[in-house]
């Protein structure tokens, strides 16, 4: 720190030419916007008055506006630091402030003389000539502009610029060159001349010039440096001339000024206008300072001009003053900050010379009246051909969709409606225009789960009713009877269990399926979430018993029994009160009532799969009960059917579960919480009830309405461990008035392997989806 303070002095002996701008301002001050002014004419340079009554308004050759004024103490300039010292010893006399010699005021910016650091050296190499160059602004209202650049000049050199402003700031500048030959007039690129930017609100600055040889191997043509920051649209190189010119320096500092902004005050617009001293007359407006350091300037509005810190302020332009230079072609009214134009009898226009001026009728008026004719007419064809368009579009659409509704088999379906067979009527037909409705034309942000069978959309009815709608991916036409058929079926079905088909679109390219919306999620999403409060062993035994009475209530109370044949805990939904609902019957069959089984195409879910179905593609109800002890043993252990985590033998929950009540560990599978508040004979009589199920061989096991009964039988069952009995019942008394809702249908995609991986002859959705498919497979 002493060394900088001993070279800034040294500095201002050597040179004699350093800038100090002493603190002991007036007011508090700083700067203003920037503003690259090159134009000699400012705002508050014109009107008539510019200064301050009885005070000179030039210093020499410069014109002195308010804020500013001539002469130390009297009283014309707004404050200290905008005091004009006029030097009558030199001719013309030179205007100062702060011992700057002040060359141009602008609106917003002053342009004062330069300084430049030098160094030359001889052929040795020994430095024979020094100038340095610093310029300190102080708390003045002044910063440097961002229009100043730093420049270096030489082929042997390098400078930095330190200073301050609301941070340190040090930035610098190589200029090298080996010949004259390779230096570009013009060109400050860093071949013979560097520049380089400053950042805004600079105050202080101080430039450290060096040599890398001391210009030993350039001397013939280039033995002195330079280096100074100045206004860069006021500074041209010339190239390897400017190395040998003696008389550079001078000229440069004559030529090229260092651009300063000033502001008033260090307040912001908006707390100046409520004081006392605000600078800004009548109508003029205040600008704030972008520089950091506060501070406002004041401008005239628009149509208003003069020194908008002199009362009474900008006066208005009378742009009519002279008519020829005036922007009216005949007739000018002058208003308040603004003019009319107007045209005389028997012209019309906007009578602006910019715009359509003033066109005589008489000549005129034969061609707007046909441009007006042809501009109707040209309107009347354009709506015309619209409205031919969309009609033809819209009978398109119409036909499109009649072919649709006929080729999904529509008119078989309202054959069904209309019969008395089978009593039909709930089956609802609803129409495109509906179903775009309620989907708000199937917005993504509606969608609520994708399946391997179509995209499931949430619905919002005209009566308010909240549906799932089930947009197919593909529909086979061979079997569009069936898919009627099963449509009627499943509207018929009425069970508190059962997810609700409510109807169905036909007049799309694949049919649309409306159910009733379940909000609560799927219990895939529930089981392995150990923090589910509300999943305790007494609802555990009632999602699976209202499950397995829907599976039975579909094999065997039915119209015609229903396999569903992708029984899975992704496709029993659970809604706000945690009752279970048995859903995507995109995978069922219809049996009829003389058979047993129907043989199919193998589909279903890996690890759910009935082994039996899996090898002989014979589909029985026995499928779907083995599919429900896999869902069983899920609610019993909280595992995934299938998890490459678990070890060879234990991937399979339904093997695993096997194994485990034939090697007599049962407790160590099932979930901690199971064991907790179930009973010792409720435990082992459900693990029973899961061997049965996944029996291999589907004649020995029961079926579902058998299942249905032994789960109703366990939940009345209320004997309890002796050890659990208090516990057991205060934490189920708890958890069951807990309903923590989530979206059912944000369902993850499945891990478990799709079996069309295994072989190739059956497909499966392995998407985990909470609605059924709309085709039958």
């Amino acid at each position: 720190m002493q060394k900088t303070t001993l070279l800034r002095a040294a500095c201002f002996c050597l040179c004699g030419l350093a800038l100090t701008l002493s603190a002991a301002a007036q007011k508090n001050t700083t700067t203003t916007n920037t503003t690259s002014t090159s134009s000699s004419e400012s705002t508050i340079s014109k009107g008539a008055i510019i200064t301050k009554p009885g005070c000179p308004s030039k210093c020499g050759n410069l014109t002195v506006p308010y804020p500013f004024g001539v002469g130390l103490g009297s009283g014309c300039a707004l404050g200290e630091w905008y005091q004009i010292n006029c030097n009558t010893s030199f001719y013309p006399p030179r205007p100062f402030i702060g011992g700057i010699q002040v060359r141009e005021i602008t609106d917003s910016q002053l342009r004062v003389s330069n300084v430049m650091a030098r160094k030359c050296y001889d052929r040795s190499g020994t430095l024979v000539l020094e100038n340095p160059a610093w310029t300190d602004l102080g708390s003045t209202p002044y910063t440097f502009s961002e229009a100043n650049k730093f420049t270096v000049i030489g082929c042997d050199d390098f400078a930095l610029i330190s200073g301050s402003e609301r941070r340190n700031f040090t930035s610098g500048c190589v200029s090298l060159c080996s010949k004259a030959e390779d230096v570009l007039d013009g060109y400050c690129s860093g071949i013979g001349c560097c520049q380089t930017s400053i950042p805004k609100g600079l105050k202080y600055y101080f430039t450290s010039l060096s040599s890398l040889k001391n210009h030993t191997q350039v001397f013939p043509f280039d033995p002195c440096s330079y280096a100074f920051l100045g206004e860069q649209e006021r500074f041209t190189f010339r190239g390897a001339s400017d190395f040998a010119d003696p008389t550079f320096m001078q000229r440069t500092l004559d030529t090229v000024p260092i651009l300063l902004d000033w502001v008033i005050g260090n307040q912001s617009c908006a707390v100046a206008q409520r004081a006392n001293d605000y600078a800004c007359q009548g109508n003029s407006f205040c600008v704030d300072s972008d520089s950091g350091f506060g501070g406002y300037r004041c401008s005239c509005n628009k149509g208003y001009e003069g020194n908008p810190y002199l009362s009474p302020g900008c006066q208005d332009i009378n742009e009519c003053s002279d008519l020829e230079n005036s922007p009216c072609e005949k007739v000018c009214t002058n208003t308040p900050g603004s003019y009319i134009c107007s045209c005389p009898e028997g012209y019309y226009g906007d009578g602006r010379k910019d715009g359509k001026g003033c066109i005589p009728r008489n000549k005129e008026f034969p061609v707007i009246k046909l441009s007006l004719g042809l501009g109707f007419g040209l309107l009347s064809l354009l709506v015309g051909i619209t409205w031919l368009y969309f009609s033809i579009k819209k009978r398109k659409l119409i036909k499109l969709r009649e072919k649709f509704f006929h080729q999904n088999g529509g008119f078989l379906l309202k054959q069904q409606i209309s019969s008395n067979e089978g009593g039909v009527e709930s089956t609802k037909i609803f129409t495109a225009e509906e179903l775009e409705k309620a989907t708000n034309n199937y917005a993504d942000d509606r969608i609520l789960g994708r399946g391997g069978y179509g995209t499931v959309y949430k619905g919002i009815l005209p009566n308010k009713q909240v549906v799932a709608i089930k947009k197919s991916r593909i529909m086979d036409e061979s079997q569009i009877e069936q898919f009627i058929n099963e449509v009627v079926i499943l509207t018929q079905v009425n069970h508190r269990n059962v997810v609700k088909l409510l109807g169905c679109c036909l007049e799309a390219e694949v049919p649309l399926l409306v159910y009733e919306y379940v909000s609560n999620g799927t219990l895939f999403h529930h089981i392995p979430n150990s923090a589910n409060s509300w999943l305790s062993w007494d609802n555990r035994l009632r999602i699976a018993a209202e499950s397995a009475g829907a599976l039975a209530y579909l094999h065997s109370a039915a119209s015609k029994p229903i396999i569903h044949r992708d029984v899975k805990s992704a496709n029993i939904l659970v809604d706000e009160y945690y009752t279970a609902k048995i859903s995507d019957f995109g995978a069922s069959r219809l049996v009829p009532l003389d058979q047993t089984q129907v043989t199919t195409l193998v589909q279903g879910t890996l690890g759910y799969l009935d082994p039996e179905y899996f090898h002989t593609s014979q589909l029985t109800e026995k499928s779907d009960v083995y599919s429900f002890g896999v869902v069983l043993a899920e609610l019993l252990t909280g595992k995934r059917p299938i998890s490459t985590e678990r070890i060879q033998e234990q991937k399979n929950l339904a093997t695993y579960f096997i194994m485990s009540i034939k090697e007599n560990c049962l407790f160590q599978v099932l979930e901690p919480r199971v064991v907790r508040e179930g009973t010792l004979e409720q435990l082992q009589a459900a693990a029973e009830l899961v061997k049965r199920c996944l029996h291999l061989n589907g004649e020995d096991r029961p079926t579902m309405k058998e299942v249905a009964m032994e789960l109703e039988g366990l939940r009345k069952f209320t004997k309890r461990n002796p050890w659990t009995q208090q516990h057991g019942q205060e934490e189920s008394e708890g958890l069951m008035t807990e309903n923590e809702q989530s979206d059912l249908y944000t369902v993850p995609i499945s891990p478990y392997t799709n079996a069309s991986e295994i072989s190739g002859h059956y497909s499966l959705d392995s998407t985990q989806m909470v609605f059924p498919a709309n085709s039958p497979r």
